[in-house]
């Protein structure tokens, strides 16, 4: 590598990592250790059919469980990211991750099993709300797609570890795989105990009073912000089908579970080395041309995959659809964001953390449906289908949001304020002298100091 490239190279980093909060660093740091512990999803199915012996049909029905857990905890953990706050959210969550992990560890019993799976799914979905709002809170919103970004990175770089470490710490004990994971997520909940505060934004008595009126039914009425958790879902039933139909349809295709290990290996190797370099080159654009064009490469990726007929040409369409999940993941999050009143960021971000979990729950059925009923093309050419009207639906959803160089800035709702009733006239009124104190802003969002957060 050439001088100038090395300097390019620094700079372009600099850019991207510079000008965060520290508190958003100590945020992403427990975010990358809680995906580095992530062994028990990686192994579960083989834990459960080879290790206790159990059939395909019941690693089934602990998934899907595990899967329900983390629907109902959604909505349960936007609204405790609301009343209760972020960081205590955070905290509870990962302190009830950590010990129901760990009990999984030990149960015997298939029932016993099933339900804690259930639990485990509940509590591990529950902190992601509050993760969102609290990013939402201590990011500039000038920087926030560059944060989500970073993010989304972590949690890639986390998972190809931890994938990888997995295989060796199930050769050696499945339990020890769970106490690992149930310790690392431990040292999550204490890091953000101990380095962040509460970024609740704090609320005057008439936002408080405004503010209360912002329920799930507040969110639910709010019809742009449900046509984009209806658009998101529909993204998420596509990329799936990475985990869920991919696999089944290689297999039935004749490829071993090592082929298709190595395609997908593409995946977490294009998102570590180009979500950086990508969000730096998507940040300022257009987030409706964004989500219109990554909904279009995720549906015609999956599409492309009813062609391929080696292990090479899988992996060309799993660069496709990667690219769309790097565009895609940050544009989605920082609009979720934008559409968000400012104290109910909880519950619209549960709302939003929902669509993945139900379209979790419905993938593996609907794959598993078109397969065995007409063949694995026609999935390729439903994920097709789907994307289109996901950008479609996109392009005509967000014709009438202003982007960053219209507004001047990423829009932000705030929380309504009642109206002030016209003031009657009245004899002028003599000059008086100029106010010299500081009068605070009340657009401005009151966040609480960032106490032991460096």
């Amino acid at each position: 590598m050439s001088v100038a490239s090395a300097t390019r190279l620094r700079r372009a980093l600099t850019e991207t990592v510079s000008g965060l909060p520290s508190a958003f660093w100590w945020l992403w740091t427990s975010t990358l250790v809680n995906r580095l512990g992530a062994f028990v999803a990686t192994f579960m199915a083989l834990y459960l059919t080879l290790e206790r012996g159990y059939s395909a049909s019941y690693a089934g029905l602990v998934a899907a469980l595990y899967g329900l857990g983390g629907v109902v905890s959604s909505l349960a953990g936007g609204v405790m990211t609301d009343r209760l706050g972020r960081r205590p959210t955070l905290v509870a969550a990962q302190g009830a991750t950590a010990f129901s992990v760990a009990l999984l560890g030990f149960m015997q019993h298939p029932v016993a099993i099933a339900a804690v799976a259930f639990l485990v799914g509940a509590a591990s979905n529950a902190s992601r709300p509050a993760v969102q709002a609290m990013m939402a809170d201590i990011v500039p919103p000038k920087d926030r797609v560059r944060a989500f970004s970073l993010n989304y990175w972590a949690i890639n770089l986390g998972f190809a570890i931890s994938a990888m470490a997995a295989g060796f710490i199930a050769e050696y004990s499945y339990l020890a795989g769970f106490l690992i994971e149930a310790g690392m997520t431990a040292v999550c909940a204490v890091l953000v105990f101990v380095k962040l505060p509460e970024s609740r934004p704090e609320r005057t008595v008439t936002e408080q009073a405004a503010d209360d009126a912002v329920r799930l039914g507040t969110v639910l009425r709010d019809g742009r912000f449900m046509g984009v958790v209806t658009l998101s879902f529909l993204i998420a039933l596509i990329f799936q089908q990475g985990a869920v139909g991919l696999p089944v349809a290689m297999g039935a295709a004749g490829f071993t579970p090592a082929d298709y290990g190595m395609a997908m290996a593409v995946n977490g190797v294009l998102i570590v080395a180009l979500q950086i370099p990508v969000t730096r080159f998507i940040q300022h654009r257009d987030p409706r041309r964004l989500l219109v064009v990554s909904s279009l490469l995720a549906g015609y990726g999956f599409g492309l995959t009813a062609f391929a007929g080696s292990v090479g040409v899988f992996a060309l369409t799993v660069c496709v659809w990667t690219l769309a999940e790097i565009v895609n993941a940050p544009t989605q999050t920082g609009l979720v964001v934008r559409l968000s009143p400012t104290h109910g960021r909880g519950r619209y971000q549960g709302m939003y953390t929902m669509s993945w979990s139900v379209a979790g729950l419905i993938a593996p059925l609907m794959s598993g449906f078109v397969i065995d009923r007409w063949g694995a093309e026609w999935l390729w050419g439903l994920c097709a289908v789907i994307g289109t009207i996901a950008a479609l639906g996109y392009a005509l959803l967000m014709r009438s949001l202003p982007t960053d160089d219209e507004a001047g800035a990423p829009v932000e709702r705030s929380t309504p304020v009642a109206p002030v009733p016209p003031v009657a006239s009245v004899a002028p009124v003599p000059p008086v002298a100029p106010i010299t104190s500081p009068v605070p802003d009340t657009a401005v969002e009151k966040v609480r100091p960032e106490v032991g957060a460096g």
